[in-house]
């Protein structure tokens, strides 16, 4: 993925392309947004998982104790 920031003319281009136009006052937002998200999901990349089951072999425990 770019490591220049995305700019609101570039986020207008992806969103139409996509099937929505926005008005230009929500350009910059946009581009805000997703590059907020873009930051967060790198921060997420770089998590070593390695030894974490996947989902689909978790098994919730059922705690039949009824006292509180």
């Amino acid at each position: 993925m770019s490591t220049h920031p995305l700019t609101g003319p570039e986020a207008a281009r992806w969103t139409a392309r996509a099937g929505l136009v926005l008005p230009l006052e929500r350009h910059a937002g946009l581009a805000a947004t997703a590059e907020h998200i873009h930051s967060v999901v790198a921060v997420l990349r770089e998590l070593d998982f390695a030894d974490t089951p996947p989902a689909a072999v978790y098994r919730a425990k059922e705690d039949h104790d009824e006292t509180v």
